[in-house]
């Protein structure tokens, strides 16, 4: 890859997050002050920066508390940020859970609770159901972070297993209004989905959860599944008087921050053409199919004509066969290579929050003469393809795209370069 390719590459990222920049949008969304008090709860890989954020933006006194991943704190002067394990919840996230609750208990019609809600907190606020254990939840967590299940699977069955999501936390706030600032980063920006919708209802019931654990074949801890079979501590539906007079904005999503690359290509005189911002699957198999495209339009010129940058979005699965490291992205992009080798291309894949699964990075570069470089190190990139370690192939390649932590979060980016 070209150090010109490197720094193009790395700009479109670095527009698709300026378009999800914590001051802008939360600016362009403020809610009417309150009468009464105004409390800021959140949760998210990004709650820290979006509560110091609406600290700037925000004419008017104010408290509260937001929970963020172990490391990605941020200094605030008015809301307490509290920091939790991700993607596998603990006992700090438990504590947070508490704090949240008691932020919003006892507030009256008069004040308003700003929810300041991103990805990351589902994990980030753990509240397994009376009479079971946090171990209870992470056991559920980590059976759900490798079955390859979709996002939407997984948090539709962490809402009929929790005491604060699908919405349980705007209903504790009634009769306060509560307002969700919704930085989305799931497909097609359903605000129920981020972070399991802790101040959001959801349609789905007990048994959509039911239905979808038996489709995707889930086998889940006996106690949850029993729990599941039950019919007690059902989510909240929308039409709950609780949430009379709530209300839910999309402030950042994959769809602008994609939009917004699509637009500094072109400034920069390359044609970009976005395939999807809502794109699912096994990341290895969305690979195969992204280098398809792009042998595709390097041979036949169709469907698109080069150059061009392709972009897409949304949030692809891992299931887990091996004992690798890597997150959907660096996988995503170890198959994409595979696949494109010999092509003259060039791609960057990243989490836009600015960690791919549990490593430092957030993705990698990887070009059609990616893997030939692999060889000649003596690594075979099936190999660790079939171990689900991309991380070690990008790494050897001195390829990993480490930007650190963003301060946002609209889910995965590709962009994929032909001249």
């Amino acid at each position: 890859m070209t150090v010109d390719d490197h720094s193009f590459l790395t700009g479109l990222f670095n527009a698709a997050i300026t378009a999800a920049d914590a001051d802008l949008v939360l600016a362009a969304n403020l809610p009417e002050r309150p009468k009464g008090k105004t409390v800021v709860v959140g949760a998210g890989k990004g709650a820290a920066q979006l509560a110091a954020a609406f600290e700037r933006v925000w004419d008017g006194p104010l408290e509260g508390v937001v929970v963020t991943r172990y490391g990605y704190g941020y200094p605030t002067e008015q809301i307490r940020v509290l920091e939790a394990s991700h993607p596998v919840p603990d006992e700090a996230g438990l504590a947070a859970t508490a704090a949240l609750f008691e932020a919003v208990r006892g507030l009256g019609p008069d004040d308003l609770v700003v929810a300041l809600i991103c990805g990351g907190g589902s994990a980030l606020l753990p509240c397994p159901p009376e009479g079971f254990t946090l171990e209870d939840e992470a056991e559920l967590s980590r059976v759900l972070l490798s079955s390859g299940a979709p996002i939407s699977v997984m948090n539709t069955i962490r809402k009929q297993f929790s005491g604060i999501k699908g919405g349980r936390l705007a209903a504790a706030a009634a009769p306060a209004k509560v307002v969700s600032l919704v930085v989305s980063d799931v497909p097609f920006d359903d605000p129920a989905q981020v972070a399991s919708g802790p101040t959001v209802p959801d349609t789905k019931t007990r048994e959509d959860a039911r239905h979808m654990a038996k489709a995707w074949k889930l086998t889940l801890p006996p106690k949850v599944q029993a729990w599941l079979d039950g019919e007690l501590g059902q989510a909240p539906r929308p039409e709950d008087p609780a949430f009379d007079g709530n209300e839910v904005r999309i402030v950042a999503s994959a769809h602008l921050s994609l939009e917004a690359a699509a637009a500094a290509s072109r400034n920069l005189g390359v044609p970009a053409v976005i395939l999807s911002d809502a794109i699912e699957g096994e990341a290895r198999d969305v690979g195969k199919v992204h280098a398809a495209i792009a042998r595709e339009v390097s041979i036949r010129n169709q469907p698109f004509q080069k150059p061009v940058v392709i972009l897409s979005g949304g949030e692809t699965t891992v299931t887990l066969h091996g004992r690798g490291r890597g997150g959907r992205n660096t996988e995503f992009l170890l198959s994409f290579a595979l696949a494109a080798e010999g092509l003259p291309v060039s791609a960057l894949a990243a989490d836009t929050d600015g960690i791919d699964g549990s490593e430092d990075n957030a993705g990698a570069f990887a070009d059609g003469e990616s893997m030939g470089r692999l060889r000649e190190r003596g690594i075979n990139p099936s190999v660790l393809l079939a171990e689900n370690d991309a991380y070690t192939a990008f790494e050897a390649l001195d390829d990993l795209f480490v930007p650190g932590p963003t301060g946002t979060n609209v889910n995965d980016f590709r962009a994929i370069l032909l001249r």
